[in-house]
């Protein structure tokens, strides 16, 4: 099947002005610049080229997001409008972006007692120079990080922007997902305490819930514990323990989550965290009922796609932004 704008499934129904593509999910290589389908797709199941073959519309320098989302920028009315992932015209602009989400996680793990002394680190890869991340520094505690406070460290570990120093833990663990992991935007670690505390049954969330089935077949355990990761080697053991997953239980540690925008991995990470609290919850009160395979990779279809990751982000921006404006700063 074609897949340009000059043939049939290029040119039907997609206005021009949107230089869009339809794909189908068996097609993962095209022109245009977008984020591969990695990790639960759509159709609910893992890896490049799955799937069922459902359309999605590939849009220029976005995430894959469902035909109907993209479509409906050209709907005139508001309330039939989907948000979608923006695009940038300069760099620094995606820079920027990616930076006052960042501040914003930060912000938001703090809310949710997600911090822990000086432990816990979210990156942002950098736009321009992808050997570069930026990250919280060392020692300053999720609530008082603004935008102005992030550090950017490249792949040797050396600060190359700002004048704090990085956390060695938060080096060695993300520069490496980060080399595995290409795709992957952003990573979001910290010691919450429903994660590290189901992180010491040394087993993957099974799908007791619709939430938790956005890792259904899509997150790993790193099995081992060798105290506070300082060396590169360790950090690349986690890497390989994620793989092409969403996120990955580090065992007697806590999670690991992935994703192709800081939006998508810092909400992977609060979603995972009261799925570690509810299978707690619910071991704790008796004998839970699984949802079956079948639904369960339905629904993480449904639940758990970039997209769907991204797009669950955009209501906790939005609040902390207004209770806590200086986060931009």
């Amino acid at each position: 099947m074609g897949t340009g704008l000059d043939s049939p499934a290029g040119r039907r129904g997609v206005p021009p002005a949107l230089r869009t593509v339809v794909v189908d999910l068996a097609i993962s290589k095209m022109e245009y610049t977008f984020y591969g389908l990695i990790g639960v797709g759509w159709e609910g199941r893992r890896g490049r080229g799955e799937g069922s073959g459902r359309r999605l519309k590939a849009v220029p320098n976005t995430s894959f997001v469902p035909e109907e989302a993209a479509m409906s920028i050209t709907v005139e009315d508001p309330t039939k409008r989907l948000p979608i992932p923006p695009t940038f015209a300069k760099v620094e602009e995606e820079r920027r972006h990616r930076k006052e989400r960042l501040a914003a996680g930060f912000r938001l793990f703090s809310k949710f007692g997600f911090d822990e002394g000086v432990a816990g680190h979210i990156t942002a890869r950098d736009p321009e120079d992808p050997e570069l991340f930026w990250v919280n520094p060392f020692a300053v505690h999720f609530g008082a990080i603004s935008v102005s406070d992030l550090i950017c460290v490249n792949a040797q570990g050396e600060v190359v922007e700002g004048n704090r120093p990085v956390n060695t833990a938060a080096f060695a663990i993300h520069s490496q997902v980060h080399a595995a992991r290409p795709d992957v935007v952003a990573a979001a670690h910290s010691h919450s305490i429903y994660g590290k505390s189901w992180s010491t049954l040394g087993r993957k969330l099974d799908p007791l819930t619709q939430d938790v089935c956005a890792f259904y077949e899509d997150h790993g355990v790193f099995d081992d514990y060798t105290g506070v990761v300082i060396d590169i080697e360790e950090g690349k053991r986690i890497g390989a323990a994620l793989g092409d997953y969403k996120a990955v239980i580090l065992r007697n540690h806590g999670l690991l989550t992935v994703g192709q925008t800081v939006d998508e991995a810092v909400w992977w990470f609060i979603t995972m965290e009261r799925s570690c609290q509810a299978q707690l919850l619910a071991e704790a009160a008796g004998t839970p009922v699984f949802i079956d395979k079948e639904m369960a990779a339905l629904t993480a279809g449904q639940v758990g796609s970039h997209y769907g990751g991204w797009l669950s982000f955009q209501p906790l921006y939005e609040r902390i932004v207004r209770e806590q404006p200086d986060l931009l700063d």
